[in-house]
């Protein structure tokens, strides 16, 4: 079995890592231990503990504290509810420099180091004194006086004739100065967790908010359209997913209720009633991972297409698409999109529970595809489950789908199952499910790749599996004529070395 997966939540409990201490060895060369700190200073859940005089472990996470205390907004606007915007305003001292207009440009490269930044507030203004000069914004953590100036620094201002002495400069903030997170840990409860990423689905901002940011989940709405150019409607999920039609309730938290929207993935287009359909942003290297398997005249059949995301990108690959989706707004929006990308002649749409599309027109397509007048066909079949909650479920339709002498084994459909996991080794949750359905193990010849982590202790994951001759073909014990070629002896499959692939 192979095991592909990212560092996310089950890299966590894989590991079970619960400190890191690095210190430096005596025999070890500055250099060697420079360019080792360097290497494991960027890997997550790893900090240097040893060596903190002569490294800077996380500059990063200090400028970020630093900023927040001179760049937060002021203090009352804590436990705001309805967005006041002019309650932002607040009133910063920083260091200028002034010089003349015309050698700015000059002069802004040779103090890149010394110059303030910071996203949304000009590092060059006009000097309210003299309108023929300039001040120039800096950094107030790095310039505090006149000596702050480096050697290199003093030898172009000397060479400008810029007099480097520092002022001082009053600089008022607005709301517009401030960044979403910023304004949210403003407001938020002292110390809770603050909500500044989505998932953005053409104008739509997407949120699962938490308990407690419930009480202010209008004003962060309305933050999220304001820090998001293109946002004009915030949502917020209000229930879980609905097995069957994969949508859910959602309330509008700002903006526009308009839910028809348009989404690329990948140089491909979508339109759909995102209220009514299920798209998921957070699926575009999985869906783009699934279509590089196919090679052009593969057949695909995506048994829960939704609105197209596996099987347009396929179609457009010339492959042969069987698509079907229960949700009859899919439906609409998988045959709307695939006219839209121009696929509309490659694939076959369907309107079908998963089980009777599998039984229905999957069946019918496979006996023509593996029948005995199709052995010299090259292409491979994928078959693409993407309904996480309950796709195991539906692999029990293939048990004896198949009537007839069985095709070799390397003629075989391709399986691709979705599923979620919550236990602490989630690829062997999956197989013994699996194994309970089909009553075998796809265990020894199979593929598990990590899709993402979705939740603490909830991962998704996709098992890639040939569906075996014995599930797929009735009583296959009393079939006549030569022995079927089997795909791979268990001996031969418990051979193989198990490959783990880290992606960090």
């Amino acid at each position: 079995m192979r095991i592909l997966w990212k560092p996310f939540g089950f890299l966590r409990r894989l590991l079970k890592v619960n400190s890191c201490s690095i210190t430096k060895p005596e025999s070890l060369n500055p250099l060697a231990w420079t360019l080792l700190t360097r290497k494991f200073g960027k890997a997550p859940g790893i900090f240097l503990l040893g060596e903190r005089k002569r490294f800077s472990t996380m500059p990063e996470i200090e400028t970020n504290q630093r900023d927040s205390e001179l760049f937060s907004p002021p203090s009352d606007v804590r436990g705001m509810t309805k967005l006041d915007r002019t309650a932002f305003k607040k009133t910063v001292t920083l260091p200028v420099l002034k010089v003349r207009k015309e050698i700015v440009n000059k002069l802004m490269q040779a103090l890149k180091r010394a110059a303030l930044k910071r996203p949304g507030i000009k590092r060059v203004i006009e000097d309210p004194e003299n309108e023929e000069n300039r001040l120039i914004m800096l950094d107030p953590y790095k310039m505090s006086s006149d000596d702050s100036f480096e050697k290199a620094e003093l030898v172009i201002l000397k060479q400008l004739n810029v007099n480097p002495q520092i002022s001082k400069y009053n600089l008022e903030l607005t709301y517009e100065n401030f960044k979403s997170e910023e304004i949210l840990r403003a407001v938020l409860p002292e110390g809770e967790d603050v909500t500044s990423g989505f998932s953005r689905v053409g104008h739509i901002a997407h949120l699962n908010l938490r308990d407690h940011q419930l009480p202010f989940k209008h004003l962060i709405g309305q933050v999220m359209i304001d820090k998001n150019p293109g946002i004009t409607s915030a949502v917020n999920k209000i229930s879980n997913i609905d097995n069957t039609y994969r949508n859910f309730q959602m309330e509008v938290l700002s903006g526009e209720e308009n839910m028809m929207t348009k989404v690329r993935e990948y140089n491909y287009s979508y339109e759909f009633d995102f209220s009514k359909v299920y798209w998921n942003p957070r699926l575009s290297t999985e869906h783009s991972r699934i279509t590089e398997l196919l090679k052009p005249g593969d057949v695909l059949f995506d048994v829960f297409a939704g609105v197209g995301p596996f099987a347009i990108p396929v179609a457009k690959k010339n492959c042969t698409v069987f698509a079907n989706d229960l949700n009859p707004e899919s439906y609409k929006w998988l045959v709307h999109n695939c006219k839209l990308n121009k696929v509309d002649q490659k694939v076959k749409v369907f309107n079908l529970d998963g089980k009777d599309f599998l039984q229905g027109p999957v069946r019918d397509e496979l006996i023509q595809q593996l029948g005995p007048m199709s052995k010299e066909r090259k292409h491979s079949l994928h078959i693409v489950m993407n309904l996480p909650a309950k796709a195991i479920e539906f692999l029990g339709a293939f048990k004896s789908l198949l009537d007839g002498q069985p095709c070799s084994s390397e003629r075989l459909p391709i399986v691709h199952c979705y599923s979620f996991s919550k236990d602490v080794n989630p690829a062997e949750d999956v197989q013994q499910r699996i194994r309970a359905v089909l009553g075998i193990s796809v265990e020894a010849c199979s593929s598990v790749h990590l899709v993402r982590n979705v939740a603490p202790n909830k991962e998704m994951l996709c098992i890639t599996f040939q569906i075996p001759a014995a599930i797929l073909y009735k009583n296959l014990e009393n079939h006549e004529g030569p022995p079927l070629k089997r795909q791979k002896t268990d001996k031969a499959c418990s051979e193989e070395k198990t490959q783990i692939t880290l992606k960090i």
